[in-house]
């Protein structure tokens, strides 16, 4: 999604000044990127306040906020995986560095409040349904397998079998949804189909402007670093971890008991080689 998608999704509700602050910042979105509000201000011929007012109306909680998330569009657009392989230097402190800094992002976007927030419907839904691109499918694996473990009817749906899948799902249901851009339209379009089948979305993906972050309040903003030529899956799998944590201790003696079945189940089958 680009800057001028906002502002066509917002088009009718400009004031004149915003139109004009739009105007500018279409025509040269490098002045968004890498200007200041005063230079922007100055460049529109109105004031600071309306520039972040401006920003607001996008979605953001201010000026910075927007230039960040285009700076970080213009970041992707230059650091595609075909752009990553071909300057890769062999070195892995930056690569540490990015995957440390994300992890402590996925602590401070999931902290307890939030965290029970996202867990709750997941405790209560009669099925879980887990659906995933293909950069976050290592965070929806094991999500699933997880969950499956401390609960019934948790499926994992799969790219090629969307519908076949999915068209049991009913209100009562719960979807958890990893995305991040570039963002899948099999992932996109069928959250938006079962959230109108009354399916509650809990979505994991990448900021408020994701198409994922429209559909649901339920969400949570992931900060993805790039390893090597591709995106890290460890925050993916650093949230689904959370995720489960969170929904075994809301279960309490249900996952309990569903676990020390597991558990028999096990040894009745000799799962585990005996040590």
């Amino acid at each position: 999604m680009s800057v001028q998608d906002l502002i066509a999704g917002v088009g009718d509700r400009l004031t004149p000044t915003e139109r004009r602050i739009a105007e500018v910042v279409s025509s040269d979105a490098t002045l968004l990127a890498f200007g200041t509000v005063s230079d922007l201000a100055e460049r529109a011929g109105t004031s600071r306040p309306s520039i972040v007012r401006f920003a607001t109306k996008l979605g953001f909680s201010g000026y910075s906020e927007l230039q960040a998330w285009v700076r970080e569009g213009v970041s992707r657009q230059l650091s595609s995986p075909s752009a990553r392989i071909r300057r890769l230097d062999g070195g892995s402190a930056e690569i540490r560095s990015g995957i440390a800094d994300a992890v402590q992002r996925v602590f401070d976007a999931l902290d307890p409040e939030r965290l029970a927030d996202l867990a709750a419907p997941v405790v209560a839904a009669r099925r879980v349904w887990v659906l995933s691109g293909e950069t976050s499918m290592a965070g929806a694996r094991v999500l699933q397998s997880g969950l499956s473990m401390v609960r019934s009817d948790v499926h994992l749906v799969h790219e090629h079998s969307v519908g076949r899948d999915l068209c049991s799902a009913e209100p009562g249901d719960v979807a958890v949804v990893f995305d991040f851009a570039r963002y899948r339209r099999s992932s996109v379009t069928a959250a938006r189909a079962l959230s109108d089948l009354g399916v509650t979305i809990v979505a994991m993906t990448d900021g408020p402007l994701s198409p994922l972050a429209s559909i649901t309040q339920l969400w949570c903003e992931l900060r993805v670093p790039a390893v090597g030529p591709f995106d890290s899956s460890v925050p993916a799998v650093t949230a689904a971890e959370l995720l489960i944590a969170q929904v075994v201790s809301d279960l309490g003696d249900r996952a309990r008991d569903r676990i020390d079945q597991l558990e028999a189940l096990w040894r009745a089958t000799g799962t585990f080689i005996a040590m």
